[in-house]
């Protein structure tokens, strides 16, 4: 090996080849020797930290696919720079959120530098790190003969260009074979750590960072009895891991709330959840966090890349439900002359529930909820689902199931005319309308009946009295005998 004086002597020869002033030649010199010296310091060889050195392994999980990733491995440190090989992070990891500390105290050390080698080891990588180098081809001729020739990869784009000795081929006939594989393809997804340690010995860090890739919703399942008034509810955390590894008997913990990011990420597709039903087990613990809520699974698991897992999260038998049977007006025909017949119009079933103390009584992530029915036999059918959003303690909560297949509902505008009003803002109007309601069913049933006025105004008639809702909304509560029908009339006066 060169010495550091050869070095200098040889790098400076060549600098005299060009007419310099003394003075200068001698800082020239100096300098040149400062590079030798330099040149002559060994960087500290990598250190592979794997899965094997893992201690601790924390996950929470965000909804919003997000997740903090807290790693506890053993290394062993020399005193002065280090360089480590953090093996198996997420692909999604945000390196700008990587923290790395002290967990157990022993070690002083301080991060230098800090790289992800996220370029992973394929064929078509190595092949691309390989171009302007020397690969070897290896073909077999028809005598069976193994043929090894030498070229250079000019190319690896679409397809790849070699060069032999005597031309130039753009195709492979045999396979390749490489001297080595460039330090900077990682077969895993790896942190390199470049750090300085205040003394040698062996330690635990802990690397803490963001990653996309980890998401998780929350889904129920509603088991009604036969006669519809309660319901078993289930609930399950459905777990996906894309992030591009796998985590190992991970403590995990979930947070149900809306996170602020200052950007936003790309959503995860989301996936079908079994439609399972909980029974008595250990469910996750809840504590409030800041204005969030935050749910501890009660053991450790794994998480498998590209793997959905389910856990249960509660378990509510005997909640008390209402049916309803809702239909929903529109605030545009009170504007302007609307046809002359009759419009079909859905009437919705509802489920409605209060999470109070007693079977419930605690906060809900957001999630779909299915429900089931029984039929006459004990069956469970399925009944519809909707999707809730993050439900506190004592609120309550309304699920659209789908329309009602025996209550039908039309509706027409009996009397429209302008009343007055020159600009777009004091124009008056007068419209009627006629709400049919037909029930098929034997036994009568209710419906409630929303509607929506524009601007200011004023009911003038009608024949059943509403209910005012808010300012621009109101509703009617309307009983429909068994096998009959009730037709309900308004007019009202409305100025924009």
């Amino acid at each position: 090996m060169m010495s550091v004086l050869d070095c200098a002597d040889r790098r400076a020869r060549r600098a005299r080849s060009k007419p310099r002033s003394g003075r200068f030649l001698s800082l020239v010199g100096l300098a040149l020797v400062w590079q030798c010296v330099v040149a002559e310091e060994p960087m500290p060889a990598e250190q592979r930290i794997g899965e094997d050195a893992q201690r601790g392994l924390s996950l929470t999980i965000y909804q919003d696919d997000l997740a903090l990733v807290r790693d506890r491995r053993q290394v062993e440190l020399d005193q002065g720079e280090n360089r480590i090989a953090w093996r198996s992070v997420s692909v999604g990891i945000r390196p700008e959120t990587a923290l790395l500390s002290r967990s157990d105290g022993q070690l002083a050390v301080r991060l230098l530098e800090q790289n992800f080698d996220f370029d992973l080891l394929t064929a078509d990588s190595l092949l691309r790190k390989y171009v302007g180098r020397t690969v070897q081809v290896i073909r077999t001729n028809d005598a069976g003969e193994r043929i090894v020739e030498e070229a250079s990869v000019l190319a690896a784009n679409d397809g790849v260009v070699l060069r032999y000795a005597d031309r130039i081929e753009t195709q492979v006939i045999g396979h390749l074979a490489f001297p080595d594989v460039p330090p900077d393809l990682r077969d895993q997804p790896t942190l390199v750590l470049h750090l300085e340690a205040a003394a040698g010995g062996a330690g635990e860090l802990e690397l803490t960072y963001l990653t996309g890739g980890l998401e998780w919703q929350a889904d129920y399942v509603a088991d009604l009895t036969l006669d519809a008034s309660m319901m078993d509810l289930a609930g399950w955390v459905t777990l996906t891991n894309r992030s591009g590894i796998a985590y190992r008997q991970a403590e995990v913990q979930l947070v149900a709330g809306e996170v602020h990011q200052v950007t936003a990420p790309a959503r995860l597709a989301p996936l079908a959840s079994l439609a399972l039903r909980a029974e008595p087990m250990a469910l996750p613990e809840q504590e409030a966090l800041f204005e969030y809520h935050l749910y501890q699974l009660p053991r450790r698991t794994d998480i498998l890349d590209q793997q959905t897992k389910q856990v249960a999260l509660l378990a509510a038998p005997g909640v008390p439900v209402m049916q309803e049977l809702v239909l929903e007006g529109a605030a545009f025909a009170y504007r302007t002359q609307v046809g002359t017949g009759w419009t079909r119009q859905p009437v919705e079933a509802r489920l409605v529930f209060d999470n109070r103390d007693g079977p419930l009584g605690i906060p809900l992530p957001k999630g779909v909820v299915r429900v089931y029915g029984r039929d006459r036999s004990g069956r469970p059918q399925f009944l519809g689902e909707d999707r809730i959003d993050h439900t506190p303690k004592n609120e309550t909560v309304t699920l659209k199931l789908g329309e009602s297949f025996d209550v039908t509902a039309q509706r027409k505008q009996t009397a429209f005319r302008k009343l007055g009003g020159t600009g777009p803002y004091d124009y008056l109007f007068e419209a009627a309308f006629a709400l049919e309601l037909k029930n098929a069913k034997t036994e009568p049933v209710t419906v409630k009946v929303y509607e929506s006025l524009p601007g200011d105004w004023r009911m003038l008639d009608e024949s059943e009295r509403h209910t005012k809702e808010a300012a621009n909304r109101l509703s009617w509560v309307v009983e429909v005998p068994g096998e009959g029908s009730t037709t309900l009339t308004w007019r009202a006066e409305v100025r924009q």
